[in-house]
């Protein structure tokens, strides 16, 4: 297990005083990277070695968005490591022990300069100490997108298009997948940040500078809110999906 102290700041919150979902996620980012720093294999190892960790699948559980000025502790547990996969849970709890969130992800070992998996070496390991997983109510790691055709299908709609800029990609050059996350609010607009209970999210293929985004949107009626928001390029292949459940 990795953790480390923070306290939420303005530039992190909302209209109404509380995290962000996306800022959630960059904190959850943000641990998994100190942990990289903390090791043998830095980001600026792996750079040397043209190796990236590219997240493949998320899901975010939330309990409560905290408030500005609320102090808590982020930590991550990396429970597997096998291959070329990894992975790892996430958590934010208030310094009481009061448990807001807990999240779990799956990564691929990429060789960027030749686009394939590449094997995870001891050295990798011994930077990402193994613990035992997290407990929470895990989802599917796959996320389709509902058919149109399905009975109960909800609504669909159609977002204004995307085109990516310098502002959403990553040290990798492709668009960080947060970003995708804060594109799914967008594409279904007004959204009360305090009624969010999950995230999900599916990444299908990368898009870099320059590339238009379609965002495609299903709301359904449950006994909650569920948004579904497939974010495709313009001939319909899924960069990514990404699921948005409310109260």
């Amino acid at each position: 297990m990795y953790t480390f102290n923070s306290r939420i700041r303005y530039s992190e919150i909302d209209n109404k005083g509380i995290l962000t979902p996306q800022s959630l996620m960059n904190y959850y980012q943000d641990c998994s990277t100190f942990q990289t720093q903390d090791g043998k294999v830095t980001m600026e190892v792996m750079k040397e070695r043209n190796l990236a960790w590219v997240v493949s699948s998320w899901q975010v559980v939330i309990n409560r968005l905290p408030k500005l000025g609320e102090r808590v502790v982020i930590g991550t547990v990396p429970y597997e490591l096998k291959g070329f996969i990894g992975m790892r849970n996430f958590f934010m709890d208030t310094e009481e022990g009061e448990r807001l969130s807990v999240a779990n992800s799956v990564w691929s070992l990429i060789d960027i300069e030749r686009g394939v998996p590449s094997r995870i070496t001891p050295d990798i390991v011994e930077t990402y100490p193994l613990d035992d997983k997290l407990q929470m109510d895990y989802a599917p790691r796959k996320l389709p997108f509902p058919d149109r055709d399905a009975e109960d299908s909800g609504t669909f709609s159609i977002s204004d298009k995307i085109e990516i800029t310098k502002q959403h990609l990553d040290t990798n050059q492709h668009v960080n997948n947060a970003q995708y996350i804060t594109l799914a609010f967008d594409a279904i607009g007004d959204f009360d940040y305090s009624a969010l209970k999950q995230i999900r999210a599916e990444y299908k293929k990368q898009s870099h500078l320059g590339d238009i985004i379609v965002p495609v949107v299903n709301y359904k009626k449950t006994i909650d809110n569920i948004y579904t928001v497939s974010l495709q390029d313009e001939t319909g292949d899924i960069y990514c999906n990404v699921e948005l459940i409310a109260r």
